[in-house]
């Protein structure tokens, strides 16, 4: 799952990130509303964790903008404005959901989750291919009934796989759902943890490689 966090407070930002990262998501950070605007037309998120008194763009104004796009993320404004009549406000601008400051960090997380899942694109909870099952929001992960112990980029890269299968996806591509941008394009990072991934799994491999095309979980 690829999250922005536009919040203008730098501190604050880099805490809600890096939490997010530590559950698996890629996560990217905007400290203001044009920056975040100018992200989302390069990156495929699907949930923007948005604050609402933004310089250079308000958080209102954006909000507004990520509803007319075709394939839009999910939006959960989090904000101080907390009463009653900005919850309303807020919802009526478009966003989906709207969390006050200060918060509990697993509420977060649990609400970006349900988020993920209730887009029009999102697939069924448990994902499942080759014998595979993997569920994001319980974060469990079994092949032909054993519980498999990943790594939380293990887990994601598994589950973007799961999602596209049987297409295959470049290593660019899951640098973009499973890292974030300030990954190196040029590293060997999927390519290591592909590897490690397939010697969890165990034979007979189920993740074939395709030169110049990628990746993908392929049917046994």
């Amino acid at each position: 799952m690829r999250v922005l966090v536009v919040e203008d407070a730098r501190a604050l930002a880099e805490v809600i990130a890096e939490g997010l990262r530590d559950q698996g998501m890629a996560v990217d950070v905007a400290l203001d509303g044009l920056t975040a605007a100018e992200k989302l037309d390069l990156a495929p998120y699907e949930v923007v964790v948005l604050d609402r008194d933004l310089p250079g763009l308000h958080g209102d104004t954006l909000c507004q903008m990520i509803t007319e796009r075709d394939d839009r993320p999910m939006v959960l404004m989090l904000t101080a404005a907390g009463a009653p009549g900005d919850r309303v406000t807020g919802l009526t601008l478009g966003a989906d959901d709207y969390l006050a400051k200060p918060f509990h960090f697993p509420e977060l997380v649990l609400r970006i989750r349900a988020l993920a899942r209730r887009r029009p694109s999102a697939q069924p909870r448990t994902l499942r291919a080759a014998g595979l099952e993997l569920d994001p929001a319980r974060r469990t992960a079994t092949r032909d009934g054993r519980r498999l112990d990943l790594s939380v980029k293990e887990f994601a890269l598994l589950e973007a796989l799961l999602r596209a299968a049987p297409t295959f996806l470049s290593a660019e591509s899951l640098l973009d759902q499973v890292w974030d941008e300030n990954t190196d394009p040029f590293t060997n990072t999927v390519t290591v943890t592909i590897g490690r991934l397939r010697r969890k799994l165990g034979d007979p491999q189920i993740i074939t490689t395709r030169a110049g095309v990628g990746y993908r979980i392929a049917d046994q």
